[in-house]
């Protein structure tokens, strides 16, 4: 790293000394021996700047040093002693200025950014505060959260405006489909058939390194089932805590059976099983009726986070697992197809939104998600745009610590 620096503040120098032979010149008599000692001298420090960074060069390609040196530092130093060796006006001013430029707009935005999440905070402090003392007030009524079911309505909810509104179709929809959304009905898995004997379904409730299974048992028979017993399996890094017990389940009556499953890892699980039973009175053998899976998704455990720059790159050299996908869909708009896989995947872009600012014909952004395991994700959006009316193509570059994860978010990214 001092080495790039120390090239990036030489190739500076010589510009800036360059600028001040040229005025030199101009002030001076234009004859040719003035002009001769002028590039003289020019070529002299030119000179001698590419022979201090052709010598870190050297060093750093030698095996004097006790670390090895990023290749892209070397790359940084390879590019300066090429703009010494030109000495194209033009680069010599985008060296020294538009790099300039850019670092001011990236030192800004990152100001920027560090004063709207501290505003954020601040304002969500202050909600906060008013929260805590309007329920401190002597005459603040007391809620009981048990005893309100999650279909009611909040105290601070008209119920005759909703229902109007309801009723003349202002709002209704996107309400109910946000509260079936999040209600437990979203959740339910059939395992069996309505005309089985025995009909069950399961409500999969995830919470972080648990998975409840609550199963409920229909007997839709007119006889006593018993020895009714749930056999549950899995397939993955899923493990059943406990066993299910026998139930015995009167005709056309039913019962609530949980299972907990222990999750060790973040990768697709699969829970398969039957239930298993015996009628009373008769001397047949025992029934068997086998369970429709349940996939447990990997989404449930994947959170949107951030890194560093620096960390992104550490961790992109470190991890072995790659997944190369390439893109099949037919969007037609390259911010389309990114807001798409950010939200299908819980991967957030890390890339600055003034860098994605403007019209361009392809994109590349950087992504990353972190897991409630401790697992990071990370991935490269390449996209590109061929002509208006074509789809984009592209590919996603998915990079994990374990092959499950980088075949899971693989198999993710397909499904955009």
């Amino acid at each position: 790293m001092p080495g790039v620096v120390l090239s990036a503040c030489l190739v500076k120098l010589f510009y800036r000394y360059s600028l001040l032979l040229k005025q030199e010149q101009m002030k001076t008599v234009k004859d040719e021996c003035t002009k001769t000692k002028i590039i003289s001298k020019e070529n002299s420090f030119a000179a001698e700047c590419m022979l201090i960074i052709a010598s870190m060069i050297h060093l750093a390609t030698s095996q004097l040093l006790p670390h090895q040196v990023n290749p892209d530092h070397l790359d940084r130093m390879w590019i300066c002693l090429k703009i010494l060796a030109d000495r194209r006006p033009e680069v010599l001013e985008a060296f020294e200025h538009t790099s300039r430029g850019c670092l001011t707009e990236m030192l800004a935005y990152q100001e920027s950014e560090r004063k709207n999440n501290a505003k954020a905070r601040n304002q969500g402090l202050i909600e906060h505060q008013k929260q805590l003392a309007e329920l401190n007030r002597a005459d603040a009524p007391i809620k009981f959260s048990l005893l309100t079911g999650q279909t009611e309505f909040g105290d601070t909810v008209d119920r005759f405006d909703l229902t109007l509104s309801q009723a003349l179709g202002a709002g209704g929809k996107g309400s109910a489909g946000d509260a079936y959304a999040t209600s437990k009905l979203s959740k339910v898995h059939q395992l069996t058939g309505f005309s089985d004997p025995v009909y069950a379904e399961a409500y999969v409730h995830v919470n972080q390194f648990d998975i409840l299974l609550d199963v409920l048992v229909v007997n839709q028979t007119k006889d006593t089932l018993q020895n009714l017993t749930l056999e549950l399996s899995t397939l993955g890094d899923l493990r059943l805590v406990e066993k299910p017990s026998p139930l015995t389940i009167a005709p056309q009556d039913f019962a609530n059976i949980k299972a907990n499953i222990k999750v060790s890892s973040t990768e697709n699980g699969i829970i398969f099983g039957n239930i298993s039973y015996d009628v009373r009175g008769s001397s047949g053998e025992t029934t068997c009726i086998v369970l429709n899976d349940i996939h447990i998704d990997i989404m449930e455990y994947i959170m949107p986070a951030t890194c560093t720059p620096s960390e992104f790159r550490q961790m992109w050299s470190e991890f072995e697992w790659e997944n190369k996908v390439t893109v099949n869909t037919q969007i037609k708009d390259l911010f389309t197809y990114l807001s798409q896989i950010t939200s299908h995947t819980n991967l957030r872009c890390l890339t600055p939104t003034e860098a994605l600012s403007g019209d361009c014909d392809y994109l590349c952004v950087t992504l990353y998600a972190k897991t409630i395991f401790g697992e990071h994700v990370l991935a490269n959006l390449c996209l590109e745009k061929a002509e208006a009316d074509q789809p984009v193509t592209g590919h996603v570059r998915i990079r994990a610590k374990t092959q499950g994860m980088a075949v899971t978010m693989g198999e993710r990214v397909r499904s955009v």
